[in-house]
């Protein structure tokens, strides 16, 4: 049997095209295959509908061990405990406990110590592994592509659907590789990569491919950075993105509380020549970027993609293509920003690290290398919230909380998406300027007529200190 796109393009398989033949159950015709899920994760916010849908057609779930619960978008981070105070926040946390519990589904609520972020919580418990399918009703899904897993968001009814089947109706996406080579320079993280992959490619330049990405600045990334990447990639329209798994992925999954044995971990590394992609593999989109050329980024506007480095100026829309110009226009009157101006020195109001993308252990450090022995600035205020428990507990061993909270940070007690949306009590007051380590700039994203900029931790926690936007480079250079 070979897959559709061997069919249609007459080449070896991508790796990605590996994932998707080998997790085929049956071709449905007309570029559909059904497609199995290896692991189907949940949070508290996307999944109601699907579980109403399941009880009034009295299905039970198939497989409950494939599936996990996470409470993490409404959950305030202010205090342990389920809401904020909240009733439709509570409401919607106590009934996705209830549907777990009913349906044996393994769940990490307030009550676990292992609850944070889906995307945080999975991989460190080593519930990611290489060749996997992992689905979840979220689209930052993608960062499990980092362990050389396929991960991608899901709607309501396809969450429904994997529920009662373990399966999914799919259309296979066509293969599009970014190579990124060079060796990064001092200041420049795996944010300002796929930040400059974003800017390169556009919000929409990856719709309808999996990105597969390669090169020898993604081989020398850890696997925090290369999450970071995927996560983000869901950016430039891409619906899954993946990186070949190596012995560093092995590695991070080894020993993990509810990872594979490592009887299975000597297994996959005898699978790692078989999970990457074929040497003469053709892939129907190629890009490649050298990032010795690639400055520490922040964003100027409402799309992840609308970013310049931090000594540029903001652009002129007239300089911009013609498609783009009027979401340029658009961006600088809602973003209260002058085009021609310097990015650099912007006075901010707001710091903000967290989020699926950048609230790991390794973050923090980055962060908390830059905040030592300095004070937050006066007309900042700063917010921290560790990705998981786990994460918070190993910074507060660490003594990373110590110095962020002798600068002036705030040290949250509980982790959760928190400030990355305004599905909570962590909301900004519309004019608000707020720099953050989280994924998307849109409009209201952080609260209605709130101004996000994009950057890397370390770039958010310079910012902090300066009270305005500021080169990372020049604190590293001190």
């Amino acid at each position: 049997m070979v897959s559709l796109f061997q069919k249609h393009l007459g080449h070896m398989p991508s790796l990605y095209e590996k994932l998707v033949k080998k997790h085929t159950v049956t071709d449905l015709g007309d570029d559909e295959v059904l497609l199995y899920i290896s692991f189907h994760i949940m949070n508290e916010y996307t999944s109601p509908q699907a579980f109403s849908g399941l009880h009034a057609a009295e299905r039970n779930v198939w497989r409950p061990s494939a599936h996990l619960g996470v409470v993490d978008h409404v959950n305030s981070t202010r205090r342990a405990g389920h809401g904020d105070g909240d009733e439709a926040a509570e409401l919607l946390i106590t009934n996705f406990i209830a549907n777990c519990q009913r349906h044996e589904i393994r769940y990490f609520d307030h009550n676990d110590d292992r609850q944070g972020i889906e995307h945080v919580v999975v991989p460190e418990q080593g519930l990611a592994v290489p060749g996997q399918v992992i689905a979840c009703g979220d689209s930052h899904t993608t960062t499990y592509g980092a362990f050389g897993a396929l991960g991608f968001g899901i709607g309501t009814s396809e969450v429904e659907h994997v529920l009662a089947t373990q399966t999914l109706v799919y259309r296979p996406l066509k293969p599009m590789r970014v190579t990124v080579d060079g060796d990064l320079n001092a200041g420049i993280t795996a944010k300002d990569i796929i930040m400059a992959a974003v800017q390169k490619i556009g919000a929409d330049g990856a719709s309808g491919y999996a990105v597969e990405f390669c090169g020898e600045a993604i081989s020398a990334l850890d696997i925090a950075g290369r999450m970071t990447v995927c996560n983000m990639a869901v950016e430039m329209g891409a619906r899954a993105a993946i990186i070949a798994p190596d012995e560093k992925v092995l590695e991070y999954i080894s020993n993990r509380p509810l990872g594979p044995y490592q009887e299975k971990i000597n297994s996959l590394r005898d699978e790692l020549f078989d999970l990457q992609s074929d040497a003469d593999a053709v892939f129907a989109k190629e890009v490649s970027i050298n990032i010795k050329d690639i400055p520490p980024l922040i964003t100027w506007g409402t799309s992840p993609d609308q970013s310049i480095a931090i000594d540029e100026q903001i652009p002129l829309p007239e300089s911009l293509a013609e498609n783009k110009r009027g979401d340029a226009e658009r961006a600088l009157h809602y973003m209260d920003l002058k085009a021609g101006t310097a990015i650099k020195d912007l006075a901010i109001d707001m710091a903000f690290i967290g989020s699926c993308t950048n609230s790991r252990i390794e973050d923090l450090r980055a962060a908390a290398a830059i905040v030592k022995h300095k004070k937050v600035h006066s007309n900042v205020r700063a917010i921290i919230v560790a990705g998981s428990r786990q994460v918070k507990q190993q910074a507060e061993e660490e003594g990373l909380a110590d110095i962020f909270i002798n600068a002036g940070f705030e040290w949250r007690s509980d982790s959760g998406c928190s400030m990355c949306l305004a599905m909570n009590d962590d909301v900004a007051d519309s004019g608000t300027r707020i720099i953050s380590s989280t994924n998307r700039n849109f409009e209201g994203r952080q609260g209605r007529g709130a101004r996000t900029h994009l950057a890397s931790p370390a770039m958010v926690a310079y910012a902090a200190i300066n009270g305005c936007i500021s080169d990372v480079r020049e604190a590293q250079n001190a």
